[in-house]
């Protein structure tokens, strides 16, 4: 039986959130969740029932049409209007993961009763998470500032029996399952289409997926580039915590720590050296590593504050009488955040390259890209090549989304975050990470053979056993392409326990 996640005003942290989608918990609204929801809907209707005033988005149209009043009979028809003609992604679909996440942001944000809908509404919501009825949702079309309108509007459209939702792995018309379920489209009242399009749930959904795969991959650079420093026979010395003590920077001691950890028994390590320093990509290790450690926590709290936040416009506060219109759909915090992470990311992937290419060039003892008789096969060569390319790649994809802005809707909205393309690429460069590491382990398994009768430590040999499993040594030219590719799936599938998520 399913465990149950109660929607509530605790805080969601990314620890929750992983714990919530891994073990595929429900989402039920608590009592207080569904005590200031009504609340706050029987608040706005009675307002509205008895104020004449345009109140902008509730009786008023959208954007540039905000002076435009709308009579109190077509209140409900401006809300669907806004739905559909808001409905225009395009581009490719966004991950089935990530909509998941968002379904689930949605629900969290509506639920502290600030935004006006009706309880049937948001329950719907709920209904279609615990379902796995996922809205068809496009990557492209949201600006990141007046909330991620395109995105959170084809999310609403299957709430009206419109659009396509994926359901048990097949694309359903919306009007489809609704009949399957024997659930009425959803009227909506006033505000509540622009309180379901305002919000930041796109970004935010990405940001939190991209972080939890972030920490992993944190991770995996620390072991892999200590692959990697064993293959190069290269010094422990730059790791002495000493060093780290006089420029106690966290993310810099916590990779000089692992490292230190990693090679706990190594004779390949300590047996003696006849160079005293080796090169910055892996002297630097805890620098560099470690500096994108405390970006990707500086972005976890932005993000931690974000997904618990109320991010639609206007804002519904009862005790104060007061509707408010404001700017909190405004993503500039998540936009500059992502765009950090983004440059953290490729800083990974560009070091990792740097050793890649070290242990290919043929020095200390070992042969030329990595192969028995070089130049009657070419070894790893062409694998520094893909690493290369990628890491370019990720260069050109890490310049930041957040310093563009282009004006929208008759100059209302005069400034945008652009958050929405950062978090799309943001997810690109962490894919390509993913293979430049791939490509790093496959070299670095390959030079710490060349170390042997030596061991490394214990936990590195049991890792690299466990790779040898999916990926044997390479005696002479074969198709790589197969090798990069099992070892994606290698490095994917390694499960890393949860108290090290809280540690980039």
């Amino acid at each position: 039986m399913r465990e149950i996640h109660y929607i509530s005003s605790e805080t969601i942290t990314l620890e929750t959130l992983q714990e919530i989608l891994s073990q595929n918990k429900i989402l039920e609204l608590s009592e207080e969740a569904k005590v200031n929801v009504q609340k706050c809907r029987d608040y706005l209707d009675k307002k509205m029932a008895s104020h004449t005033a345009p109140i902008y988005g509730i009786n008023t149209g959208f954007g540039s049409l905000y002076s435009v009043k709308i009579s109190n009979e077509n209140l409900s028809k401006l809300q669907e209007n806004l739905v559909k003609s808001h409905s225009c992604g395009t581009g490719e679909e966004v991950p089935a993961e990530i909509v998941k996440m968002m379904l689930l942001l949605k629900i969290q944000s509506l639920s502290y009763g600030h935004s006006g809908v009706q309880l049937i509404t948001l329950q719907r919501l709920v209904d279609f998470y615990n379902n796995d009825i996922l809205p068809i949702i496009y990557t492209q079309g949201s600006l990141g500032a007046s909330g991620d309108l395109a995105p959170l509007a084809h999310l609403s459209l299957p709430l009206i029996g419109e659009g396509v939702v994926l359901f048990e792995g097949k694309k359903v018309a919306s009007a489809e399952i609704l009949k399957q379920f024997n659930w009425e489209p959803i009227v909506l009242q006033s505000k509540e289409g622009l309180a379901l399009l305002n919000g930041t749930q796109f970004m935010s959904a990405y940001g939190a997926h991209i972080l939890i795969k972030a920490y992993k991959y944190s991770y995996l650079a620390d072991l892999i580039g200590t692959i990697s420093l064993e293959g190069f026979d290269g010094r422990i010395e730059p790791f002495n915590e000493l060093i780290h003590y006089i420029r106690p920077h966290k993310g810099q001691i916590v990779t000089a720590q692992r490292i230190t950890e990693f090679l706990d028994g190594s004779e390949i390590i300590t047996q003696e050296k006849k160079h005293v320093q080796d090169p910055y990509s892996f002297r630097c290790m805890p620098q560099v590593h470690g500096a994108s450690k405390d970006a990707i926590d500086y972005v976890r709290k932005v993000f931690k504050t974000e997904i618990n936040s109320v991010t639609d416009n206007p804002n519904i506060f009862i005790e104060a009488d007061q509707i408010i219109s404001g700017g909190n759909f405004h993503g500039q915090p998540l936009a500059l955040a992502l765009d950090f992470m983004a440059i953290a990311l490729a800083e990974l992937g560009s070091i990792s390259e740097r050793r890649t290419y070290q242990l290919i060039s043929g020095l200390r003892n070992l042969p030329a890209f990595l192969v028995d008789n070089p130049g009657l096969n070419s070894g790893f060569m062409i694998p520094q090549y893909t690493a290369a390319s990628i890491a370019s790649q990720n260069k050109q994809l890490a310049t930041p989304a957040s310093i563009d802005s282009i004006v929208s809707s008759n100059g209302q909205e005069d400034h945008v975050s652009m958050g929405a393309n950062g978090a799309t690429k943001a997810l690109r460069i962490l894919d390509n990470l993913e293979r430049i590491l791939a490509i790093e382990l496959l070299n670095a398994s390959q030079a710490i053979a060349y170390r042997e009768p030596l061991k490394s430590s214990n936990f590195i040999e049991m890792f690299l056993s466990s790779y040898r499993e999916v990926v044997p040594l390479v005696k002479e030219d074969r198709i790589l392409h197969n090798d990069i590719e099992n070892t994606v799936l290698f490095l994917s599938s390694f499960q890393i326990e949860n108290d090290l998520l809280t540690m980039a």
